[in-house]
C-alpha cells in the first residue's frame, strides 16, 4: 500500500477515534446521571418519573429496577466503545509504523 494511502487510513482512523472519544463521554455522562438518581432513590421513600410534560408517582422498587437495568446498558455499550477504541488505536499504530518505514527507505 502507498504511503499516501495509509496517511489517508490513519486520518479516517483518527476521526473515526474522535467520534468513539465522544459516544463514551455522552454515554459516561447518561451513567453518572443514572449514578445520581439511584443514589437519591435511597435516600427518599417517594419517586417520581417524568412521563412526557408530567411527573408521575412510581413504586420506588420498580424505578430502581428500571435505573438499575439502564445503567448496566450503559455500562456495557462503555465497554464496547472502550474496545473499539483500543483495537482502532491498535490498528493506526501498526500503519504508522508502516508509513514511517516506508518514509524512510
Amino acid at each position: 500500500m502507498e504511503a499516501q494511502e495509509q496517511i489517508n487510513k490513519l486520518q479516517l482512523m483518527e476521526q473515526n477515534a474522535q467520534q468513539l472519544l465522544l459516544q463514551r463521554q455522552q454515554f459516561t455522562s447518561q451513567l453518572n446521571e443514572l449514578e445520581s438518581a439511584l443514589g437519591e432513590l435511597q435516600k427518599n421513600p417517594s419517586s417520581y418519573k417524568i412521563i412526557g410534560n408530567i411527573m408521575v408517582k412510581v413504586d420506588p422498587e420498580a424505578l430502581k429496577k428500571d435505573l438499575t437495568g439502564k445503567k448496566e446498558m450503559i455500562e456495557l455499550r462503555i465497554k464496547t466503545l472502550e474496545k473499539q477504541e483500543q483495537q482502532l488505536r491498535e490498528k493506526a499504530e501498526h500503519i504508522r509504523k508502516e508509513v514511517v518505514s516506508q518514509l524512510e527507505k
